[in-house]
């Protein structure tokens, strides 16, 4: 049989007085273990069991515990592993069926193991530890003095000894917590916090069997076999309508490695869709990874999918816990003691699916848990890890558009799941791709454990929110551009208007130049768009997934994206749009400098911040120094040379226009205005005469939306919105929060006057990208002439 670290018969040898703690589970578990002590020359050594494996024993005799204290104990335990197949021992779909496991056969398949292949059980020796060190650690950390919870805890640390020498033979991928509860029950610290819970007046203090009961809801851990089986389980869901390989960046996987190797690790990934979390544990375990716990809402533990979903790591949250103060505390407790444990954690930054397409502001919730835990000083550091997840095409897009249409969200259940899957056949969707941005560290954001950050709340949440936000900007920065993406981008400029295979080109030789100069990330898919048949080939799986219409019978087919996808098209749109942000800026902000009649560059940096105020809620910005350094690079790349674009800016409007002139491709009308007609929507209703108001006499939110959205469809039939993409209940939140940030929504003597004037404000910009959008036409006329083969 294998060997395991430390080597029983060098311990069995020095001399010390050692006593056996052992733990099998059948007879023939315990006679392995007695034949391995016999032959390292402990026969005569004493040996107490300590329960099967995974559970706590039920304690030890007080005289082994009160007896010599230098006493070594040294725990033992079999390991089985799973028949090899293919050089690799990993549990197999077929061992999902009962009585099957690879890791905890019966003994009847005990006994066939042992007489067929031998060398699939391994005798296991943790790590030795005397009577006094555990005690010692035992009082500094457990909550009693009482000789019974010192046998229990000596137990559970025999558990956990055997529990890291297991994963050490099978791998990282397999190291999982163990005893959860019990262990941080019974700690010191975690019994002092609970008697500081604040509940309210009429409420009992808090007990520790309703945190038992709240921990239960919440500990999950990972069974070796479904460690070895979801993400085949995942890749047989997410391969019924994408490519078997997800794409990577190899030297991004070795940075996470590295990364891993040196500090519990949380990933913080986009989320676009609920397949997200399937795709990223498959990608983990193809790379070699261990596996991360993943949070997920309560609403996913239906059935007894939750209890299996618990297993393969899934913790389950309640999605609103503002007023259960016990439950936030267990709840913060047990993120940093998994944390503690060095496990990894891995949630949505996001905290939700975008529906959208673009990056929602992050959630602290959770983060805000895990800086607890190292300004405690818990851990050394931990490092955040970005996490982007794209695809070529999602079948999902058609419930975002339907939502911000104004639909319901259906709720979870084995009808959805069954639906969801199917889906996943209904058509190929193209490729996943995964990509890890640079890992943040929380201690460079957050300083040193204990110190003043620690202590002031105000500085706390700043240090946080600059994390967040670090790390969301690193994941949209990392996100490559694909074909799709760029294909629905150059249509959805054409507000409903059809275009020519050689037009759609042409398009799109300005926007891979454009990409290609600002060394944005793209997919080969991407890369390979400036050939006809990659751009066919896009435009063929769009027409497939019904989100574009193709028109043949005249003299050459034409293809566009009619009213009633232009909001499932978006989602792929907005994808890219952070990256011709800083573009579409600068052209209004030029355009602004034009009608300046004094100080055209102030205007022109007036306008960037008015900008970005405007946009603060859709887009993620960096600091405003930053920023500033930001678009003057993207001014100096659109227009280089000497005199600088400040110097001829100041010239007056005629270098203006000769600016805008060089400026390559204009986006403002096709990234910006979507959001700004969503705004003047909302801003129409909040000017009327009869705004909907609640009781308290501010505005009644979904009443204005509800308002906005038979509006939003008016101005859509009397063409007076440039497509319908802007009607959506999605932007028209924002919008609301917007307002609201301008004090817009309260009762007030002249907020009647100021909503006008937010209006008035949105009104003229409007008009300004109409401008942009004419100057756009007439040089895509221009091209288009040019680029046609003369008679």
């Amino acid at each position: 049989m294998m060997s395991a670290e430390p080597d029983l018969a060098e311990l069995l040898a020095d001399g010390t007085e050692t006593v056996l703690l052992t733990q099998a589970s059948t007879p023939i578990e315990a006679q392995l273990i007695r034949q391995r002590i016999a032959a390292s020359g402990g026969q005569d050594r004493p040996q107490v069991s300590v329960g099967p494996p995974g559970s706590p024993a039920t304690g030890l005799p007080e005289s082994l515990l009160e007896g010599d204290q230098a006493a070594r104990l040294v725990p033992v335990r079999v390991a089985w592993l799973p028949e090899e197949h293919a050089g690799r021992r990993a549990a197999r779909l077929a061992d999902m069926l009962p009585g099957h496991d690879p890791y905890h056969p019966s003994e009847r398949q005990q006994r066939q193991i042992l007489s067929r292949q031998p060398g699939r059980a391994t005798v296991l020796v943790g790590e030795p530890a005397t009577v006094a060190s555990l005690r010692q650690h035992w009082t500094e950390t457990a909550a009693g003095q009482d000789p019974a919870d010192f046998a229990a805890y000596v137990a559970r640390r025999a558990t956990l000894a055997l529990d890291r020498a297991e994963y050490r033979l099978l791998g990282p991928r397999y190291k999982t917590p163990s005893l959860v509860k019990e262990e941080i029950l019974s700690s010191r610290r975690f019994r002092s916090g609970l008697r500081t819970v604040q509940r309210k007046p009429d409420e009992a203090p808090p007990s520790l069997a309703e945190a038992g009961q709240i921990l239960d809801e919440l500990a999950a851990g990972w069974s070796r076999r479904l460690i070895d089986i979801m993400p085949t389980l995942g890749r047989l869901i997410f391969q019924r309508g994408f490519d078997p390989q997800i794409d990577y960046d190899e030297s991004q996987i070795e940075r996470l490695r590295a990364a891993m190797e040196r500090n519990p690790c949380i990933f913080l990934w986009s989320h676009r869709s609920n397949l997200d979390n399937l795709v990223l544990t498959a990608a983990m375990q193809e790379q070699g990874l261990p596996p991360a716990h993943v949070f997920g809402g309560i609403n996913m533990a239906f059935g007894p999918m939750g209890a299996i979903l618990r297993r393969a790591g899934v913790i389950f949250i309640r999605r609103s816990t503002a007023d259960d103060p016990l439950y936030k505390y267990v709840l913060r407790e047990y993120v940093g003691y998994v944390l503690e444990k060095r496990f990894n954690l891995s949630w949505s930054i996001e905290g939700t699916r975008s529906r959208t397409g673009k990056m929602l502001p992050p959630r602290l919730g959770l983060l805000s848990y895990a800086a607890d835990a190292y300004l405690q000083g818990r851990v050394d550091d931990i490092m955040l890890l970005p996490v982007s997840i794209t695809f070529d095409q999602l079948h999902e897009i058609a419930e975002y558009a339907d939502y911000a249409r104004g639909g319901q969200k259906k709720p979870e259940g084995f009808g959805w799941l069954y639906g969801f899957i199917k889906a996943q056949g209904a058509q190929h969707y193209g490729k996943i791709y995964v990509r890890f941005g640079e890992p943040v560290s929380m201690s460079a954001f957050l300083g040193p454990p204990g110190g003043s950050i620690a202590t002031d709340p105000a500085a706390r949440r700043l240090a946080l929110q600059k994390t967040a936000f670090e790390v969301a900007w690193r994941i949209n920065q990392g996100m490559p551009v694909t074909a799709t993406a760029a294909v629905t981008t150059i249509l959805l400029a054409m507000q409903g208007a059809a275009l020519t295979f050689g037009q759609i080109r042409l398009g799109l030789a300005d926007a891979l130049d454009y990409l290609e100069s600002r060394s944005v990330p793209r997919t080969a898919s991407l890369r390979a768009l400036s050939a006809p048949g990659p751009v066919r080939a896009t435009l063929d799986a769009l027409v497939a997934g019904g989100l574009v219409t193709y028109v043949r019978g005249g003299r050459e087919p034409v293809w566009l994206i009619g009213p009633d996808q232009q909001l499932a098209a978006t989602f792929y749109r907005n994808s890219l749009v952070h990256f011709l942000l800083d573009t579409a800026l600068c052209e209004l902000a030029v355009l602004r400098a034009k009608d300046a009649s004094a100080d055209p560059v102030g205007a022109f940096w007036a306008e960037i911040a008015r900008l970005r105020d405007l946009l603060k809620f859709e887009f993620y910005f960096q600091d405003r120094d930053e920023h500033r350094r930001q678009v003057h690079a993207e001014m100096d790349r659109h227009v280089p040379g000497s005199p600088d674009w400040e110097e001829r800016l100041s010239a007056g409007p005629m270098e203006a226009d000769a600016l805008l002139a060089q400026m390559r491709p204009l986006v403002s009308h096709v990234i910006v205005r979507p959001f700004v007609e969503a705004y003047r929507i909302v801003a129409d209703v909040l000017a009327g005469e009869d705004v909907p108001t609640a009781a308290d006499g501010s505005v009644d939110r979904d009443a204005v939306t509800q308002r906005a959205l038979g509006l939003g469809r008016q101005y859509v039939a009397q063409r007076r919105l440039r497509s319908s993409e802007s009607v959506s209940v999605l932007l028209f939140q924002t919008a609301l929060q917007l307002a609201d940030n301008r004090g817009l929504l309260g009762p007030g003597e002249d907020v009647a006057a100021r909503r006008v004037g937010f209006l008035a404000e949105l009104r003229d910009l409007l008009r300004r990208l109409d401008e942009i959008e004419n100057l756009a036409i007439r040089r895509y006329i221009k091209d288009a002439v040019s680029a046609r083969p003369a008679d």
